[in-house]
């Protein structure tokens, strides 16, 4: 009996110094890692990166400003210093954060900024303004906000290496993330919930479904939307 025992003890041991199995280790495909990106209102932006296949999670937010806690009333006087931004949560197993940043370069154009001083809107924008499309200010700037050096690093290379694509200058700020707000409820996954509002009608959805063909070419797709 005692030998029985000792076997099955020794057995035991045995066991529990053998590699856990796949089923008990956690997944290298489920870590995530995060991005924060802003070229423009952030509807467009979200819309074009949840079609983004490996990306998690889509957040509307403010951020690149000095405001704590700013509200959209806040960010649309452009005096808060914060961009429109989204944090985008991917699985890097499946779309890395270069190809994020090589995509940002086809999403908006991060040329864009006033030639001269001009007036829009009834207000005065001095030369050097960014905007995307029909929106002018501060908060609609090109801007990528690096988590760590990686990040950086890999963001300043990919600016570098598309400019050539560019006519003029890109404007694109690249900046260290120092806080993100999540903006308001009523922002998030807009598209989606307001397909038939007057702006996403004639810009965010077209925007949107330009992007969609650039992700179908690159085979970047997701097979259904989540």
């Amino acid at each position: 009996m005692k030998s029985l025992a000792k076997l099955l003890t020794t057995a035991l041991f045995a066991a529990m110094s053998l590699p856990a199995s796949a089923a008990d280790t956690p997944s290298a495909a489920a870590k995530t890692e995060k991005a924060y990106i802003g070229g423009g209102c952030f509807w467009c932006v979200e819309a074009q990166y949840l079609m983004l296949k490996g990306v998690k999670k889509v957040v509307s937010g403010y951020s690149g400003g000095k405001t704590i806690n700013p509200t959209y009333e806040d960010i649309c006087t452009g005096e808060t210093g914060h961009a429109e931004v989204i944090e985008i949560e991917f699985d890097p197993a499946v779309t890395t954060f270069k190809e994020i940043v090589e995509l940002f370069w086809d999403a908006h154009d991060p040329t864009s900024v006033t030639k001269e001083p001009m007036e829009k809107h009834g207000k005065f924008l001095p030369k050097g303004t960014p905007y995307q499309g029909n929106d002018y200010g501060t908060q609609y700037r090109s801007i990528i906000l690096y988590t760590n050096p990686e990040q950086k690093q890999i963001a300043e290379a990919s600016k570098t290496a598309f400019q050539p694509k560019f006519k003029d200058p890109i404007a694109t700020e690249i900046v260290p993330l120092v806080k993100f707000y999540k903006a308001e409820d009523y922002h998030q996954n807009f598209q989606e919930r307001n397909p038939n509002q007057g702006y996403v009608r004639g810009v965010v959805t077209p925007k949107a479904e330009k992007f969609k063909h650039t992700l179908e070419d690159q085979g970047k797709l997701k097979d259904e939307k989540k």
